[in-house]
């Protein structure tokens, strides 16, 4: 497996209620050790979300959505959380919740380009 670099991944989750365990697929983030790889992609689907509830802040969820990306980039604003090392960054975003954005289990695989598969992770699993 030349070439190959193990990654690790989550969906990222809107869950509108809860208490109903109903979700949305609304990103993807993805870690790569070796190639110093952390990132998140997101879309949010308005019309899926309100099929679920009407009282969900869309504006809301974007704004924890952009926190995500920023944590997972480490960009200057993003807390103490953002200065952790990529690895702990990840933990983090991707440990168990009760909140309205949540993450899937943490999967594996194997790539050759972090920011390709990121892509086809997106396009499999949130378009």
């Amino acid at each position: 497996m030349q070439g190959k670099h193990l990654y690790e991944y989550a969906v990222v989750r809107v869950v509108p209620r809860v208490e109903r365990e109903e979700f949305v697929n609304v990103g993807v983030i993805l870690y790569c050790k070796s190639l110093r790889f952390l990132e998140t992609k997101f879309h949010i689907n308005h019309e899926r979300i309100h099929a679920f509830s009407d009282a969900v802040d869309c504006d809301e969820i974007s704004h924890h959505l952009n926190a995500f990306r920023e944590i997972s980039l480490a960009l200057p604003g993003s807390g103490p959380i953002g200065a952790l090392d990529a690895a702990a960054r990840f933990r983090w975003l991707t440990a168990t919740r009760s909140t309205v954005v949540q993450c899937s289990k943490v999967h594996p695989g194997f790539c050759e380009d972090a920011a390709t598969t990121l892509e086809e992770l997106f396009q499999k699993l949130v378009l």
